[in-house]
């Protein structure tokens, strides 16, 4: 099982993509795919306000103290 290790934000803040345990940088929406078929653990989907689908980590309630990729 892979865990987000850091992630990478563009200009306004908003997250874009991550890098797992297994050194992969995948976007956001490839994150999500990999949470609903269980390859990345420690990470739930949850519904906004705006009904997409957004990510929160289960135990942290943000990757505010996640590093930058790069």
């Amino acid at each position: 099982m892979e865990k987000i290790i850091a992630v990478e934000r563009n200009y306004m803040g908003d997250i874009i993509s991550f890098k797992t345990s297994n050194g992969r940088v995948i976007s956001y929406r490839k994150a999500l795919m990999d949470i609903e078929t269980g390859v990345i653990e420690g990470v739930e989907i949850t519904e906004n306000v705006q009904e997409e689908e957004d990510l929160s980590f289960s135990i942290i309630d943000s990757f505010d103290n996640y590093p930058s990729i790069f």
